[in-house]
């Protein structure tokens, strides 16, 4: 995957101000695919819920949560999801979204043990045919391609069983712990860290690129 097909020039500026170049072109490489993984069907097919965003013609975005007991949406092979759409208040921004607009983005969240998947690709509606018949009381079906799937950093998911907030949220007067991902090997020298055995983040990597 190149990099103009996962940043376009807004994001690789950034990446450049804020000195991440090195770390994001990582991330691109490493663990963003256009196919879902074991680990990445499994949350799907395990979750209640989803984040689905969309956009009409002239590009005015919209995020709808969606939600059904465990198990609702169904990964129908490694580049294929399978959304129902249950009786609601008959906006249908959404699916009428997708009408006009086929791209999507996914987010789903795991509150029990932290992690976020985030999915990307095009979708289509389908309001007959057997595919709605599949899943009770559907009115419609949105079956989304996946272009782009990645898992997030889940630092700051709040425990909502406990009621806690997470450790890693900024506050006055207290340092947040680096998180796992960032004391592996793999990111030494890209990514900051506050551990005082960290290896430092190089800051010329905007200059190496």
């Amino acid at each position: 995957m190149t990099s103009n097909a996962f940043y376009h020039e807004g994001s690789l500026e950034l990446q450049r101000q804020q000195h991440t170049t090195q770390l994001a072109a990582h991330i691109r490489t490493r663990y963003v695919t256009d196919y879902l993984t074991d680990t990445a069907a499994t949350m799907i097919e395990t979750a209640d819920c989803v984040f689905l965003a969309t956009a009409d013609a002239a590009g005015r975005p919209d995020c709808s949560y969606k939600g059904g007991l465990p198990g609702f949406i169904r990964v129908i092979d490694p580049q294929t999801i399978a959304i129902p759409n249950y009786d609601g208040n008959g906006m249908f921004r959404s699916l009428g979204n997708i009408t006009v607009n086929p791209a999507v983005g996914m987010l789903f969240i795991d509150f029990v043990n932290p992690a976020r998947l985030r999915i990307n690709g095009h979708a289509s509606v389908h309001t007959s045919g057997e595919i709605v018949g599949e899943f009770t009381d559907a009115d419609a079906v949105t079956i989304v391609t996946v272009e782009q799937a990645f898992e997030n950093c889940p630092r700051y998911i709040h425990n909502h069983a406990t009621g806690e907030y997470s450790p890693h949220c900024p506050r006055p007067n207290y340092q947040p712990p680096d998180p796992e991902w960032k004391l592996k090997p793999e990111y030494d020298g890209i990514v900051r860290r506050t551990s005082s055995s960290a290896v430092a983040l190089d800051t010329g990597d905007s200059k190496s690129r």
